[in-house]
């Protein structure tokens, strides 16, 4: 398939532009759509620093920009934003959109290996051998500069990334991430379906056991999550206490701030997207 992306819209946005584009991707086996803010900087001619964010169930590559409120701090701090979509659309398998998450819009960002999403759900080779490569080749972003956060299925997308692909991403933070999947019914479904039975496969992509195995603090500049209390998928499905406890074991420094009253939406990651955006920033200076 070409490598090359097409724009589908571009607007005007804090002195720099909120774009959208499409490209066909060879991973993945069909078109896929991806968002990127370039902030003024950029559009002035420097390469900037960038941050890989990882949407959540049932998103799509609009959910973040247009929703977080992310590109007005941005374009201050001369960061670019990069949000793609959250899975394959389009290959026509049976049963991918029977479930809200499961298949369609959730890609879980891992590599399946069972049939019939081996073919197509890739997100992780997408994202770290297609994606960032061909976003560094054609837009003025700093490859070396990059880090990475996410929400929910997104927040655990960022966390296991990073601890898969030690030294790719700078940076690191979450928005009420699934701390532990192969212990709650979302990662339980997800990875049944898309890994097998095999629970060993399971725990390469559990950001709680995958931090217990680190020899060492992966991030020592810190790792920021804040988590909602009011937010209703805590208790069954999210477990940052164990991320905590698995961080505080090997020395690693964890901020991870519980706000009563909010939720697990968009207007809790609005409330606190400021704060995110300056730790990433701080952590990709120079």
């Amino acid at each position: 398939m070409s490598t090359a992306i097409e724009l589908l819209s571009s607007h005007a946005c804090f002195g720099g532009e909120q774009r959208f584009y499409r490209h066909a991707s060879r991973e993945i086996g069909l078109p896929m759509q991806f968002a990127v803010y370039l902030p003024p900087q950029a559009l002035a001619g420097a390469s900037v620093p960038a941050l890989l964010y990882l949407a959540g169930l049932t998103s799509t590559e609009e959910t973040f920009p247009i929703k977080a409120g992310a590109q007005r701090l941005a374009a201050e701090l001369g960061l670019a934003l990069i949000a793609p979509d959250t899975s394959p659309r389009g290959a026509g398998v049976a049963g991918e959109a029977d479930a809200w998450d499961f298949g369609v819009g959730a890609g879980f960002y891992l590599d399946a290996t069972q049939e019939p999403w081996a073919r197509h759900w890739r997100m992780e080779s997408y994202l770290l051998q297609e994606l960032l490569p061909l976003i560094k080749s054609a837009l003025p972003v700093d490859g070396e500069r990059l880090g990475i956060f996410g929400h929910s299925m997104g927040g655990h997308g960022a966390l296991t990334l990073a601890l898969r692909h030690p030294g790719r991403f700078k940076s690191l933070s979450a928005f009420a991430p699934i701390c532990a999947p192969t212990r709650c019914p979302w990662g339980e479904k997800a990875f049944s379906g898309y890994l097998g039975p095999d629970r060993d496969a399971w725990a390469r992509h559990d950001a709680t056991l995958l931090m217990q195995e680190q020899p060492r603090e992966p991030y020592p500049a810190g790792i920021l999550i804040d988590q909602g209390l009011a937010d209703k998928f805590l208790a069954e499905q999210l477990h940052p206490q164990l991320l905590e406890a698995a961080c505080a074991a090997i020395g690693q420094p964890l901020t991870l701030r519980r706000h009563a009253g909010y939720d697990h939406g968009y207007y809790f990651i609005q409330s606190f997207i400021e704060d995110h955006l300056r730790h990433h920033a701080r952590q990709l200076a120079g």
